[in-house]
């Protein structure tokens, strides 16, 4: 991507100290889904990202996966697949439990989500330790799909997470910071 996107990128977020918890510093994409520009800029990278690869599921985790995953899901043509907090879903789930950079928490996904036949990106807004995308990425690994795609829109990079990936992850972030 080209260094002026990445930098109107990197200026459409917002950085909050302390939040959810003192110690924590929370980068915020909300501001990036509120500027039209950064949001069609996003969702076109994207686009452009996964393109020829076959998709036919976009699986999002809650709640900011949700933005960006269900357009790209739209734009590729694709299905889109919630991830969800214990408890959201209406069928029967999977669910994995997992340690966060600041407490414990669990996902869920429908049963029936994915099959064998799917190529599935797997979105969320931001890399940060990993936690809940590698829960995410072990229930949908679960269901033995074609390939797995890791999408992040920003990671932060001082933080390492890619590290905490198997090593034959495909991870991919349009931004680091």
């Amino acid at each position: 991507m080209e260094k002026e996107k990445i930098e109107r990128i990197k200026a459409s977020l917002r950085s909050i100290p302390n939040f959810p918890v003192k110690g924590i510093l929370f980068w915020d994409v909300t501001t990036l889904f509120k500027d039209a520009e950064a949001l069609h800029l996003v969702c076109d990278e994207l686009k452009n990202e996964y393109k020829d690869l076959g998709v036919t599921k976009v699986v999002g985790i809650e709640a900011r996966g949700f933005v960006c995953g269900a357009i790209l899901a739209h734009e590729l043509n694709a299905g889109f697949v919630p991830v969800r907090k214990p408890g959201k879903l209406p069928a029967d789930t999977i669910k994995k439990t997992y340690q966060k950079e600041y407490g414990t928490d669990e996902i869920e996904i429908h049963r029936d989500a994915i099959n064998e036949n799917d190529v599935v990106v797997l979105h969320d807004d931001l890399l940060a330790t990993g936690g809940t995308m590698i829960a995410a990425y072990e229930l949908i690994k679960s269901m033995n799909p074609k390939r797995i795609y890791i999408s992040f829109i920003v990671e932060l990079g001082e933080l390492d997470g890619r590290k905490n990936f198997p090593e034959d992850a495909d991870v991919r972030a349009l931004v680091v910071c």
